[in-house]
Parts: C-alpha cells; sequence; structure tokens
C-alpha cells in the first residue's frame, strides 16, 4: 500500500528521476505541475501528460516494447529545439549491500554518447604531457590536489598514474560521493594516459548499481541515428550482463527501461535488448 506523502513540483523537470524510482518499486505518491500549475504526472493515477507527448504517452499505455520500436517512438517525438539524452536503467535481481552482488564496469560505446566530457588527470612529467596531448582538459598534480579540496570540481571523469594514488587518496571524500574517485578496476588509474583520456572522450561510459539494484546511464542522444542508439543501447547491455556478479542468484536482470530527457519510461523486452 502506498503511504499518503505527496510531492509537489512546480516546475517542469526530467522525469527521469521518476522512473527510475518505480524501477526500484520506491513506496511513495508523486505530482509534478508545470509553470501553469497544471499536473504533467501523477503516479497515484497512473497519469502522464505532456502537450509535446501525449501521442507518445497513448502509445505507451503500460505495454512492453522491442528495442527497435522503443528507440523509434523516442524518436518520432523528439523536439526541433532540445536534443534530449537518451537514457538506459536496469533493475538487477541483485542485493549490492553483499560485497559479492555489486556490479560495476566500463563500456565504449560504438557511437559515443553525444556528450562532451571534461578529464582531470593527476599525473606528472612525461605522463603529463602525454595527457595534454591526448586532450585531458586538467592536468596536474598537488596543485590540481588543492583545487578539488577547495570545492572546485570542474571535469566529469577523473584518471591517475599509479604514483598519484597517495596525493589522490587525500582526496577520497570529495571525489568519492560523485563517483570520480579513480579506480584500476575500471581504468583510472593506469599508466596508458593517452588510451585512458582518449576513451573517457570517445563515448566511454562507467556504470555502477545503486542500493535499489538499479543501474543506469546515458547512452545518446535522441538525434542519433536509430541504428546508432540500438547498438549503444545493446553494448550497455552487454556491459551489464558480463557484469554479472558470482553472487547473483535467480534472474538478474527483472526489468529495462529507456528514457528521454523530458519524456516518459517505456519498458524493453530483455531478449530484445541482449539479442544482436
Amino acid at each position: 500500500m502506498k503511504n499518503n506523502k505527496i510531492q509537489t513540483v512546480t516546475r517542469l523537470v526530467s522525469v527521469q528521476s521518476l522512473y527510475q524510482m518505480d524501477m526500484a518499486g520506491t513506496d511513495i505518491d508523486v505530482i509534478i505541475r508545470d509553470h501553469k500549475n497544471r499536473i504533467i504526472f501523477d503516479n497515484k493515477d497512473d497519469i502522464l501528460i505532456n502537450d509535446l507527448n501525449t501521442d507518445m504517452y497513448k502509445k505507451i499505455n503500460n505495454k512492453s516494447f522491442n528495442v527497435d520500436d522503443a528507440v523509434n517512438l523516442f524518436i518520432e517525438s523528439k523536439r526541433d529545439k532540445f536534443d534530449e539524452t537518451i537514457e538506459v536503467s536496469m533493475n538487477l535481481g541483485i542485493d549490492p549491500r553483499h560485497a559479492d552482488q555489486m556490479v560495476r564496469g566500463v563500456v565504449n560505446l560504438p557511437n559515443g554518447t553525444g556528450k562532451s566530457v571534461r578529464v582531470a588527470v593527476f599525473a606528472r612529467g612525461p605522463k603529463a604531457e602525454e595527457a595534454q596531448k591526448a586532450g585531458a582538459d586538467i592536468v596536474g598534480a598537488e596543485d590540481l590536489m588543492e583545487i578539488v579540496q577547495g570545492g572546485q570540481i570542474d571535469f566529469d571523469r577523473c584518471i591517475a598514474t599509479p604514483d598519484m594514488m597517495p596525493i589522490v587518496g587525500r582526496l577520497g571524500k570529495v571525489l568519492g560521493p560523485r563517483n570520480l574517485m579513480p579506480n584500476p578496476k575500471i581504468g583510472t588509474v593506469t599508466m596508458d594516459i593517452k588510451e585512458a583520456v582518449e576513451d573517457s572522450k570517445g563515448g566511454q561510459v562507467q556504470f555502477k548499481v545503486e542500493k535499489a539494484g538499479v543501474v543506469h546511464a546515458g547512452i545518446g542522444k535522441v538525434s542519433f541515428d536509430e541504428a546508432k542508439l540500438i547498438e549503444n543501447i545493446r553494448s550497455f547491455v552487454g556491459a551489464v550482463a558480463k557484469a554479472r556478479p558470482a553472487g547473483s542468484k535467480g534472474a538478474y536482470m527483472k526489468k529495462i527501461a529507456i528514457s528521454s530527457t523530458m519524456g516518459p519510461s517505456v519498458t524493453i523486452n530483455v531478449d530484445s535488448a541482449t539479442n544482436e
């Protein structure tokens, strides 16, 4: 039974976070209103209303789609003035509170994400020069540490050479909660700085399961060709599938859905997302 708590948002906001709550089974009633106080989302009555996507909502109607048809829905409903991000969310049959059920990894999307990524590199000497030549936005050592400690985090990805980790380790409380802490398991602590920077700039996506067993990531823009979006979705889903932990029991992929920044979520058939 749902509780009586109502959240009202008086501006148009992304509904991605709402469907992520649904993926995780969050028990809460939510109402969202636009700037004219019109209800555009009411999950108490399973109502989704948006003037720009009314036809799309009617087509969805709690159905499950194959990945091709789902992507086509978003492309047909795209806006002219706003290139929305397409995001994939997966509800996994795991409990990440247990160490043997943690899911984490990286995937190089074949068609990139369409997003400009700012990369910071902790390195000295030749490796610092290598990072700059590879296109890193910020390169430094103790000076970069001081910048980060001062609260200025103007980057989306952080890479470090192994010898820099004693310095980077002091920033754990700052970088950790933002999922920016370099980690050798995902290739961000490495001596191959050139490859790490180029991968980060070229469409590499990191993923890590959240407390409710949900993993999600942006995999492209609605302006992408349909085939490119489908290829990216299957690459991401495939990477999560390969990252299945040893402690996982029973069904691993319980639900997969895709959404756009300001659009609804569409549940897709798991088999269609994993089969080429």
